[in-house]
């Protein structure tokens, strides 16, 4: 039983790593794609190609866009702390508004600037498409370099364990069912939990996870 507990803590812990990593991964992605657009946009309108206002309504189709189909990518926990920040991408009418204030003062209104102010609040909001939140990307990338130890951690303990097993092919296949198992059942625990707390919801969703990833793995551990 002592086994089969140390077996479901560290199938949950790297489960956790593994998540946080492929978040991080994620953000990063997302980093990505967002600034070369808003860089391609920025350059159509400059060229002529597109409006300002044109290059705006693209840049934030192409951001709230990006952002959905990327959230689909990470884990449950990271997705439902990602819309507990930010549910939905902003629109236009709201992003005008700010970036009005922003660039003329608290209580501008974009309906009331000349032609050419009103290019400046496109260009700012073509600009700012390709900016992501920095406290959020330092956070990924705290979390990706202590998720990767983890899984480093746990790995370490996997090849030890199998080191000294009396079969050390019998072990492996144990070693690499439980920390799969963990994996697929924290990721099932954590959808399952979403489903039923709804979105932005981390820690309900993150205790669907653990519990997911600790049935699946002491499941496999007393199969085997």
């Amino acid at each position: 039983m002592f086994d089969r507990a140390i077996d479901v803590l560290r199938a949950d812990v790297t489960a956790a790593a593994a998540m946080a990593t492929n978040d991080a991964q994620v953000r990063l992605l997302y980093q990505r794609q967002i600034s070369e657009a808003a860089s391609a946009l920025e350059r159509a309108a400059r060229s002529g190609q597109l409006s300002w206002a044109q290059a705006a309504d693209e840049a934030i189709l192409l951001r709230n866009t990006t952002l959905e189909a990327l959230r689909g990518r990470t884990s449950p926990v990271g997705r439902a702390m990602a819309e507990q920040m930010k549910k939905y991408g902003l629109n236009r009418q709201t992003l005008l508004a700010r970036y009005t204030e922003l660039l003329f003062g608290a209580g501008a209104r974009f309906d009331r600037l000349s032609a050419a102010e009103q290019h400046r609040v496109y260009a700012e909001v073509v600009r700012a498409s390709g900016r992501s939140n920095p406290q959020v990307n330092a956070m990924m990338q705290r979390a990706s370099r202590f998720g990767r130890g983890l899984i480093v951690l746990s790995i370490g303990v996997s090849v030890y364990n199998i080191a000294v097993a009396d079969d050390p092919g019998a072990q492996a296949l144990q070693e690499g069912a439980v920390m799969g198992g963990g994996i697929a059942g924290g990721i099932a625990g954590g959808a399952a939990a979403g489903l039923v707390c709804g979105p932005g919801a981390p820690v309900c969703v993150g205790i669907g996870a653990f519990v997911g990833g600790a049935l699946a793995a002491f499941g496999v551990s007393l199969f085997f």
